[in-house]
């Protein structure tokens, strides 16, 4: 029977968590897993664990949890790994752990780097209307996603996808390039062989985490980018405009254009044919929205239960 090495997982959401369940399916040897903190979650604000948590103790693997990695990877150390895997862990991991593993650490990076090295690959993409995307297998180093390349794989961007359905795609694409590379990887670096393709300076991109402020959807973009961003955020945290002083989220919108024209931001048409924004440069049909303290719905529940709203200006 072969021998995997020990492995210390660390990552959070629940792409993270398909990727963690993919390798205790495939027999690796997972010792302990590291992620972030339970959170309130909710109006009520109930405190939930993170996904990759949920996996970890459905499968009776050790958890650790801290705030600040940088202030305790104690765990890790007690743990003695033969190699760290990391995906989405939400934290820069310091050069202390990274020093720990003898195999070294690798991280699934949800871009084709060394385009969007950061916090947000997968929106990022979606907001440049980008045409394609993937995943990058990598060394991890104490530099944001500037490691070593080790396997790439590429997935098509739909004009219908947004952040949930892209990360669906990138979850298993994700999965399949790393268990695709880990026999390599762990042949190689058990023979203390170097491998490995170093990213391009030249071509490095970065984004940063999405702020609460770039949720607010901005009129001043076009009708191709407002778009962009819908699909970018939806549908969590979901961008939003105000209507009558409250967040109006919008999950899902095409473009439009119809003879009724209007000011930047009015409601040029609601009724069961769309419910139509008017933009700087055209209109966007809004087809799935999100008032404040209410469920989502699709654009002709909302006009049903919501009169008058021709003339209305959101900003």
């Amino acid at each position: 029977m072969k021998e995997y090495p020990r492995i210390v997982y660390m990552g959070t959401p629940r792409l993270s968590s398909y990727i963690l369940e993919g390798l205790i399916n495939e027999g690796y040897n997972i010792i302990g897993v590291v992620t972030q903190e339970d959170r309130p979650v909710g109006r009520k604000g109930i405190m939930t664990p993170p996904p990759v948590k949920e996996t970890a103790l459905k499968y009776d693997i050790p958890v650790f949890q801290v705030k600040k990695i940088r202030d305790d990877y104690s765990f890790v150390e007690e743990k003695k790994p033969d190699l760290i895997i990391t995906c989405a862990y939400g934290q820069l991991v310091p050069q202390g752990l990274l020093n720990i593993p003898p195999l070294g650490c690798i991280n699934v990076h949800g871009s084709l780097l060394p385009k969007y090295r950061g916090a947000s690959p997968i929106q990022q993409a979606l907001i440049n209307g980008d045409e394609e995307s993937g995943v990058t297998i990598m060394e991890m180093i104490f530099q944001m996603d500037a490691g070593k390349m080790f396997h790439k794989k590429v997935v098509d961007v739909l004009v219908d996808d947004n952040y949930d359905s892209l990360s669906e795609k990138i979850k298993k694409i994700g999965l399949e390039a790393l268990l695709e590379m880990l026999p390599e990887y762990i042949e190689k670096k058990s023979q203390k062989i170097d491998f490995g393709e170093e990213q391009d300076e030249s071509l490095v991109t970065k984004c940063g985490k999405i702020t609460k402020e770039q949720e607010h959807l901005s009129l001043d973009y076009t009708k191709e980018q407002f778009i962009n961003w819908i699909r970018g955020l939806s549908e969590h945290p979901g961008g939003y405009v105000l209507l009558d002083n409250q967040v109006f989220k919008i999950l899902k919108a095409k473009i439009h254009s119809s003879k009724v024209t209007g000011k930047v931001g009015e409601i040029v048409q609601a009724d069961k044919n769309g419910l139509i924004l008017q933009l700087k440069d055209g209109q966007i049909a809004l087809l799935e929205v999100q008032k404040q303290g209410k469920n989502k719905m699709d654009y002709k529940s909302f006009v049903n239960g919501n009169r008058e709203l021709v003339g209305k200006i959101v900003c």
